[in-house]
């Protein structure tokens, strides 16, 4: 049976909950901000205690994707990913059975692991998913997927998707890492500049009215700044539907007071639009507005549906965004007494 937000009554693995020695697909993205040789070698020693390791190591964009899907048609009885978000997010996309999946901090921020509960040292993770692989724990956690496309824990539609553009348009520095917490702040700087501080209504959602922007949570934190958690949607739940917060309009003047309240996760009153626990989310888009690593399409009137109810299958990764898809999945989870999260 399943209820809304994914959850599922119904025990995962072998017999007694043991998933025992077994073949453990580790992809590993070497570019990533935290994982270095010596890093790699001990993650390696933690889960080789429990099972046997399929290395694989990413090469390009979306191979995680390519490498999870490889894997598990091999045999792979579960998936574990050392890499930062964006590996993480590609991994998801590379789902095509009920195979737990876990994910071990290798990026400069890694929310899901964090949110997931286990801690920011790659190699305390790694231990701890070992012990669960050995018992066998596994729980089920929602996911988001966008146009076919999953996510694990947030979606930006607007201003947020806007500033993930620009720096991913800075590209990667000459060691294959990705820019910092600093580049996002200066991005959103530029952002903001660029509109003269003032944010218009440049959204329709359905049923509730205009805004400026929106964010579409599927857990919480939405994301980090350093050691700080930034909630933004403090209600939202891995094991429930989608919250969303949606400032309405943003004056100069006003700006400083609505970003501190967005980010501290206390956006309420007449300036926001703020609901929880949502099936799904109808958004029309004045013009062609981006989601995180989409793109922009051709200027002309678009619709965006985010939907928030759960499915066992995943649907196939696509990445030019048109008309936007937002639903809960399920998937298992090793982290911290459990195996795996998506």
């Amino acid at each position: 049976m399943t209820r809304r937000g994914g959850l599922t009554g119904s025990p995962v693995g072998p017999p007694r909950g043991k998933l025992g020695t077994c073949n453990v697909a580790l992809v590993v993205n070497p570019f990533a901000s935290r994982v270095s040789g010596e890093r790699l070698a001990e993650v390696r020693a933690e889960l080789e205690r429990v099972a046997e390791l399929d290395l694989l190591l990413t090469e390009r964009p979306g191979h995680a994707t390519e490498l999870v899907t490889g894997a598990i048609r091999r045999g792979a009885k579960a998936v574990v990913v050392f890499s930062g978000d964006g590996g993480f997010n590609e991994a998801l996309n590379g789902l095509e059975s009920d195979v737990p999946i876990g994910f071990l901090p290798g990026g400069g921020t890694s929310v899901l692991s964090r949110a997931l509960g286990l801690p920011r040292d790659p190699v305390g993770a790694a231990r701890q998913m070992a012990d669960a692989l050995a018992a066998g724990r596994t729980r089920r956690i929602s996911l988001g997927r966008v146009n076919g496309r999953r996510f694990a824990f947030g979606a930006g539609v607007g201003l947020p998707a806007d500033v993930v553009r620009r720096v991913d348009a800075l590209g990667r520095r000459g060691d294959g890492r990705r820019p910092g917490d600093l580049a996002f702040a200066w991005a959103i700087v530029r952002e903001l500049a660029e509109r003269r501080g003032r944010l218009e209504p440049q959204l329709e959602i359905e049923g509730y009215g205009r805004a400026v922007c929106a964010f579409v949570a599927n857990g919480r934190p939405y994301t980090y700044a350093g050691p700080l958690a930034l909630p933004i949607a403090r209600e939202a739940e891995f094991g429930r539907g989608l919250d969303l917060i949606a400032p309405v309009e943003v004056a100069p003047l006003a700006l400083p007071s609505v970003a501190a309240r967005v980010l501290s996760g206390h956006a309420s009153g007449r300036r926001f639009l703020r609901e929880h626990d949502l099936d799904r989310i109808e958004i029309r888009c004045d013009v062609p507005l981006p989601l995180p690593r989409g793109r922009r399409g051709p200027r002309r009137r678009r619709r965006s549906r985010l939907r928030g109810r759960a499915e066992r299958r995943l649907g196939p990764r696509v990445t030019r965004v048109r008309v936007l898809k937002i639903s809960s999945v399920r998937a298992r989870i090793s982290a911290r007494g459990q195996c795996g999260a998506a």
